[in-house]
């Protein structure tokens, strides 16, 4: 209840879609007892998310009908088992009704006028069978095939909905869009009381989803394009819900995994911030981002790793010979590893997965290797790791993300469309003195604690990072005042791995 000048108005009922991040936009779920409409072009989703409509609210308790005019129930129930939708075993307990009416424009002419009576009854009788508080009619163009009538079309569109309304029942009607609007009536959006438009487009020759709420009488509602994802386990819409910036803060520090850049950073990363490591092809970054994977998994901590580079196998092997051993890790369950190459999918799909695996893998800690692939569109990019960051935010997840950068781009340019959002960005880089080449690295900026901003010249050997060691004149001083050492070239080192 909300108080509005003094009188008490009461909320809109709202029913549950069990939709992941549905429910979230929509500020608790579909209208209860009304009808939504579901519009979209072919192969969008608009079958499989009325299923899925109704199979959740069957675990909630509420029984359901599906009347479809396109699919017999057979070839649904066949068609839904891909994702884990058992129709028959419904059917079977009573807990749901599907029932296949097929519509023949030459049959309605033998009868005379077109008229919705009879299926009306069929579809009461289908509701009191099973006792259904749910009701999903798919598509509502195949009712309504053939038929020239505008004027009765309409009359009977109007009849329709207000008959699910009298009966009570929470509706999902879907429906074909149109060319020149949300369907091909023109009349369904304006009857419903609720609109979600599901899009599946390709850009570049890749394919994305994404779904928006056109309309919802009564409540407030996200009215962004939200991607969302359709795979073995269902859908999954990811909403941006964190923009309101009330993630908590915390004091804690989880080390680097390098010991004289906890130093660096007075202590290593805050719990649950981002960091960005950057620098050109071969500095070091992912040498650098896995030394935080494997003093995470040492902490007894889970860490997923995207990898959008490199094979599992091969970056097992290639860490290995550095001292970080990611195989063992792997082995215990600690670690989980996903690879996949950029353009495979959209940038919303990637997204969506990444959110799915995070939220069942339940991570301490994140590291995306590197960001860069994902496009070479900087506004697309950042709306994008803006989402992603906001999500581990608010799951207190440390992120770590590379990016390769170019060796023309100054210092103060690197990733300047997302380092506001980052919380400590680590710089590395390689120079050149006296025909030999150095690895070096300072940490640009970390919010929240004192830091060196010394650029300090660092080493991979067998055993992992190796950073130049402080000046003995500054190690009692109690401020953190590091100086870079750059040792004699002259001197021999040894060099191994990356």
């Amino acid at each position: 209840m909300r108080l509005k000048n003094s009188v008490a108005v009461p909320s809109l009922p709202k029913a549950r879609s069990g939709v992941r991040g549905l429910d979230e936009i929509t500020g608790g779920g579909l209208p209860r007892g009304r009808p939504t409409l579901v519009c979209g072009s072919a192969g969008a989703g608009k079958t499989l998310f009325s299923v899925e409509f109704l199979v959740r609210g069957v675990e909630m308790g509420e029984n359901g009908v599906f009347m479809a005019f396109e699919e017999t129930a057979a070839e649904l129930s066949q068609n839904v088992a891909s994702l884990g939708f058992d129709l028959e075993h419904l059917v079977a307990t009573k807990k749901l009704v599907v029932d296949f009416v097929r519509v023949e424009r030459s049959e309605i002419e033998e009868t005379g006028e077109y008229d919705l009576e009879g299926l009306f009854v069929r579809l009461g009788h289908a509701i009191d069978s099973v006792g259904a508080k749910r009701v999903v009619l798919d598509t509502i163009e195949s009712l309504f095939s053939g038929l020239s009538n505008t004027t009765l079309l309409r009359a009977e569109l109007r009849r329709l909905f207000r008959w699910l309304k009298d009966r009570g029942v929470t509706a999902v009607i879907t429906a074909e869009r149109g060319a020149g609007g949300l369907t091909r009536q023109g009349l369904e959006e304006y009857v419903s009381d609720c609109v979600i438009l599901l899009d599946h487009r390709v850009q570049g020759q890749v394919s994305t989803r994404r779904l928006r709420v056109v309309k919802y009488r009564g409540s407030s509602h996200g009215t962004n394009e939200y991607p969302f994802l359709i795979d073995a386990a269902g859908f999954s819409v990811l909403p941006i819900t964190s923009l309101g910036l009330q993630h908590r803060a915390s004091a804690e520090r989880v080390s680097t995994g390098i010991a004289r850049l906890d130093l660096m950073l007075g202590g290593g990363y805050f719990r649950g911030s981002t960091v960005l490591v950057s620098g050109t092809a071969g500095s070091g970054k992912t040498s650098v981002a896995t030394a935080f994977v494997q003093a995470a998994c040492r902490r007894g901590e889970r860490c997923l790793y995207f990898a959008f580079e490199e094979s599992p196998q091969q970056l097992t092997r290639n860490m290995s010979s550095i001292g970080n051993a990611l195989a063992p890790w792997r082995k215990q369950g600690l670690l989980r590893l996903e690879s996949s190459r950029p353009a495979v999918y959209g940038i919303e799909t990637h997204l969506a997965f990444m959110h799915k695996t995070i939220r069942v893998f339940r991570p301490a800690a994140v590291l995306v290797d590197p960001i860069t692939d994902f496009t070479e569109s900087l506004a697309d990019n950042k709306a994008m790791l803006t989402r992603l960051i906001d999500f581990l935010k608010m799951e207190g997840i440390t992120a770590v993300f590379t990016s390769l950068v170019s060796a023309e781009m100054h210092v103060d340019q690197l990733e300047g469309g997302v380092s506001s959002l980052i919380d400590t960005s680590i710089v590395l880089r390689d120079l050149e003195r006296e025909g030999r080449r150095y690895r070096a690295l300072s940490v640009m900026k970390s919010r929240g604690m004192p830091h060196s901003r010394d650029i300090r010249e660092f080493r991979i050997t067998r055993r992992g990072i190796d950073i130049a060691e402080d000046q003995p004149s500054l190690s009692d001083s109690p401020r953190l005042r590091l100086t870079a050492r750059i040792s004699d070239p002259s001197a021999p080192r040894k060099r191994a791995g990356r």
